[in-house]
């Protein structure tokens, strides 16, 4: 019998689209997560949430807090709960430097995306720092500017000069 072929890419789950407006994001992790079976086929059936979720420390570890996701349909008594908390898995000299910052204070760590990677369930977190209302706006007003400019740019590089 043929083994099974290895899922191969990044086919993502869901993201977190609010974190990047909330929080200036200053550097990115990937963890592995420690999941039970009807997680992971939850996850593979594109079945999650990662809006409130975030991640704090306990005994040294980190763990995801708030992350939904729904139970498996096809489970039975083995079914998971949808909001547990989930341990993060990452190097010690990673969650020491995660650690050290959030401790510093202001930092906090955020998930933006949970994705499958070689058939591996991972989160991508983030170390963030939350912006204030005035920060958000000048954000908007930056990316409408831009946005602006690419489409005059784009216009007369098509001969439409306004």
């Amino acid at each position: 019998m043929a083994p099974m072929p290895r899922e191969k890419g990044r086919k993502v789950v869901a993201s977190n689209k609010k974190a990047r407006h909330d929080y200036a994001v200053l550097d990115t992790y990937e963890a592995g997560m420690a999941l039970t079976g009807t997680e992971v086929k939850s996850l593979r059936a594109g079945r999650a949430s990662l809006v409130d979720a975030f991640a704090q420390e306990r005994d040294g570890e980190l763990y995801l807090h708030s992350m939904h996701i729904p139970e498996y349909t096809q489970g039975t008594w083995t079914n998971h709960e949808p909001r547990r908390t989930r341990k993060l898995l990452l190097n010690r000299a990673e969650i020491d430097k995660l650690l050290g910052k959030t401790r510093e204070g202001g930092y906090t760590i955020v998930p933006l995306q949970v994705y499958f990677s070689d058939g591996w369930a991972k989160v991508e977190i983030a170390l963030a720092k939350g912006k204030k209302s005035y920060d958000k706006r000048q954000d908007l007003a930056k990316r409408d500017a831009d946005r602006e400019i690419a489409r005059v740019s784009g216009r007369r590089g098509k001969g439409m000069d306004d």
